[in-house]
């Protein structure tokens, strides 16, 4: 059993679907010029019917579209995916700039003569990488129109001027979206019926414990408590719009707990990770409440690590 797939059993993920994920991995080996693509993730997803649910539709051959409120683990989880799938790795971040010449190519000179400089799809259409379109749905008109073409279901894009590309039969694509966002707008029908959709749920005290164990495995069982509680809270706040996501952050609450263990003032750290990202007055005032009942002024390093270096 490959190290990928472990993760996966410790899960207690079907055997079924690791044999199959062990099968395509054999299929469709990587080339030795993008190995370097496959990346570990630095977070490992936990969910089991999630991941259970994505593996399929991935294994079956379906692009998928993760949707759900921010900090529900939908980048996380593409990552993990390629990483399982053992596929070299293309993100695609969409924002106003983003157009077809940016996801195909466009024309460059070089060598004396007009060649073209293959973009993210185009070079993840080659090499059956996994494609991570992240915020599609801020995608424009024309990107959006290289996405109807790629996602297909006869899997070709076509390049004006240059030959036809057929997709890798390991090629896969994971879009990712928020709704609410500035700059976003609906998807439309026939683009997101290219997709197999996961509303992402939120992230559980369960899933939570164990990503914090995962990076900072000598926390203290009262801190660990303390930093769960502070972030559920901000969770169920967000849910119930007391108050914004801009404060919901999972990578600041990991950063605070990193900061704290370099030395840094536990409730120093939480305010640049957490309560400093409500720029918001009035909301900032509403956070560092939050925190305060969770995180002990007088607490130091020692009381979330213990003595440990």
């Amino acid at each position: 059993m490959q190290s990928e797939l472990i993760f996966l059993e410790e899960q207690n993920i079907s055997e079924a679907l690791l044999r199959k994920i062990e099968e395509f991995r054999e299929s469709y080996p990587v080339s030795d010029a993008v190995k370097n693509r496959v990346t570990r993730p630095s977070i490992p997803f936990y969910g089991k019917e999630i991941l259970e649910m994505a593996i399929t539709a991935l294994l079956q051959g379906s692009n998928l579209l993760l949707s759900g409120a921010k900090a529900t683990g939908k980048n996380i989880l593409a990552e993990n995916l390629a990483y399982i799938f053992g596929r070299p790795t293309y993100n695609i971040s969409f924002n106003v700039n983003t157009d077809s010449s940016s996801l195909i190519g466009t024309d460059t000179f070089r060598d004396n003569e007009v060649q073209l400089r293959k973009g993210s799809v185009y070079r993840c259409a080659e090499e059956g990488g996994f494609g991570i379109f992240d915020e599609i749905n801020m995608a424009k008109n024309d990107a959006a129109s290289v996405l109807h073409a790629t996602l297909d279901h006869r899997r070709m894009i076509d390049v004006p001027g240059y030959d036809c590309i057929e997709l890798h039969p390991a090629t896969r694509f994971i879009g990712t979206m928020n709704y609410g966002y500035a700059g976003t707008r609906e998807l439309n029908e026939a683009l997101v019926s290219r997709f197999l959709v996961i509303d992402m749920p939120p992230l559980t005290e369960e899933n939570l414990r164990k990503i914090i164990e995962h990076d900072y495995p000598a926390i203290r069982p009262d801190a660990e408590a303390a930093f769960c509680g502070l972030f559920l809270d901000l969770q169920l706040k967000a849910q119930n719009s007391e108050i914004s996501t801009k404060a919901l952050d999972l990578r600041g609450l990991l950063g605070a707990l990193g900061a704290v263990k370099i030395g840094l003032a536990p409730l120093k750290a939480v305010e640049m990770g957490v309560t400093n990202k409500a720029f918001d007055i009035f909301e900032k005032e509403i956070v560092s409440d939050m925190v305060m009942t969770r995180i002990p002024e007088d607490w130091t390093r020692e009381d979330v690590f213990g003595g440990t270096v």
